[in-house]
């Protein structure tokens, strides 16, 4: 493919997720968080397969990068989900223990 068509897929793909994701309301926001933190799992073995056929240093700098940003985005959306899961969670028995008490 040319350059011209990599870059019309890249603008209407942030399109389409854009306008995807500022629809959803808050209550799917973690249901989706974590189909979103399996897609990114993908997407780190596919940087880091990449990394491993590159044949020439740019080539290896940018998929190196890419395994960098992957396993971030990755970690910080399993990070933000079980935050997320907790608010959703109840009280622990010893917070009730003490709520009771007073």
């Amino acid at each position: 493919m040319d350059a011209i068509t990599l870059l019309t897929f890249f603008v209407l793909s942030v399109f389409v997720g854009f306008e995807v994701v500022s629809k959803v309301s808050s209550t799917l926001h973690t249901p989706l968080m974590s189909g979103a933190n399996a897609i990114h799992g993908i997407i780190l073995v596919g940087a880091v397969i990449v990394a491993g056929q590159a044949e020439s240093i740019p080539v290896l700098v940018v998929a190196l990068i890419a395994v960098l940003l992957a396993t971030v985005n990755l970690v910080g959306g399993f990070v933000v989900t079980d935050r997320m899961l907790e608010m959703f969670g109840g009280r622990t028995p010893a917070a009730k223990v003490r709520e009771e008490s007073k």
